[in-house]
């Protein structure tokens, strides 16, 4: 186990900053989450913790040790690349074995610890398969196998499960974490897809632009998010925003968004004057898409009703929608960034 620190790390290109002064602090055993779109510097951030990018300034500190000017071999860390990076020649067992190899281990500890690893994967049955004879998420326990062997003080990872079909992704992100929680590692995970992170994260780092957005736990950027882009980037539907001249600017999630005779009259809530243009019906829930109408700003915004409310809604029709004034929030138009209280 081991912490891991970021001070004002920036890498710069020729097109501007792709990581612009992070700061960020990875405690002993975490799983934390770089989520962002492509492009955020997520991934550059990863490599340089990783090693594999020269920062253009700023320090990286392992349990307080700076280790900016190591090489890779000298951090103690394990990556996992999206594309795995198997060698198609070697058996698992010689993939699996390959770092101890590097690092001069006698044969005997090798096997030892291969076997130990493949067990741990489930994978101690493919030992002598090559990876073209593997489906894809066997492979990805061989390249998550082959980092944990050496036993780092960091697992880093990069989209690891980007290759995998859906079904398999769920299934997978589940035993990823099992495996990270019986090993006490410190992992740093990088993807784009929210879904992983909320599953997946202690805590998210939300990145654009090469800055960190917001950091917290799954349920502090859902239901507390620093700012319009992440009310916007977290959540399927997004949160709806609603402008309004000379006002602050009102969010709200979908799924707080509902027929108002779906909350009880002693409930204390806002109503919203909306027309339903559309309506997707997903089995264990129905997404209504539609404008507010006067009084309100005409904005688009989308109702996630759950198969639990069954009124009827029609499209064209006019409705009374309301939320629950504790699901409000409220943003400053100018910077984006959430008020502390309703204005």
């Amino acid at each position: 186990m081991a912490t891991v620190e970021t001070r004002s790390l920036t890498k710069r290109f020729d097109g501007g900053n792709a990581v612009d002064s992070v700061d960020l602090a990875v405690r002993e055993a975490e799983f934390l989450v770089l989520l962002g779109p492509s492009g955020s510097g997520k991934t550059t951030l990863l490599r340089m913790i990783a090693g594999l990018e020269t920062p253009s300034s700023g320090d990286i500190l392992v349990d307080g040790r700076n280790v900016t000017d190591l090489p890779p071999r000298a951090r103690n860390m394990a990556m996992v690349f999206q594309s795995y990076a198997l060698y198609p020649h070697l058996s698992v067992y010689r993939n699996i074995a390959f770092p101890l190899q590097a690092q001069g281990v006698p044969h005997e500890a090798i096997r030892s610890k291969v076997d130990w690893a493949a067990k741990l994967f489930g994978i101690d049955q493919l030992l002598q398969r090559k990876p073209r004879q593997l489906s894809g998420g066997e492979r990805q326990r061989v390249a998550l196998a082959r980092a944990v062997v050496r036993e780092p003080v960091v697992f880093l990872l990069d989209e690891p499960l980007s290759n995998l079909d859906a079904k398999l992704r769920i299934s997978a992100r589940d035993e990823l974490q099992q495996f990270q929680r019986r090993l006490k590692t410190t992992a740093i995970y990088v993807t784009h897809d929210q879904i992983e992170a909320l599953g997946l994260g202690d805590r998210i780092a939300i990145l654009d632009h090469g800055r960190i957005h917001q950091i917290g736990t799954p349920q502090d950027v859902y239901e507390r998010p620093a700012n319009t882009f992440v009310a916007t980037f977290i959540g399927s539907p997004p949160m709806n925003l609603v402008p309004e001249a000379g006002k602050p600017t009102t969010g709200f999630r979908p799924e707080h968004f509902l027929p108002s005779q779906a909350y009880a009259a002693d409930v204390a809530a806002t109503s919203f004057p909306f027309q339903v243009t559309r309506i997707e019906n997903l089995g264990s829930d129905r997404l209504v898409y539609g404008v507010l109408e006067p009084p309100m700003a005409h904005a688009k915004v989308i109702s996630r009703i759950p198969c639990t409310i069954e009124t009827p809604i029609e499209t064209g029709a006019r409705y009374s929608f309301a939320v629950r004034r504790r699901d409000l929030k409220w943003f400053d138009p100018q910077s984006g960034l959430r008020l502390a209280s309703p204005p």
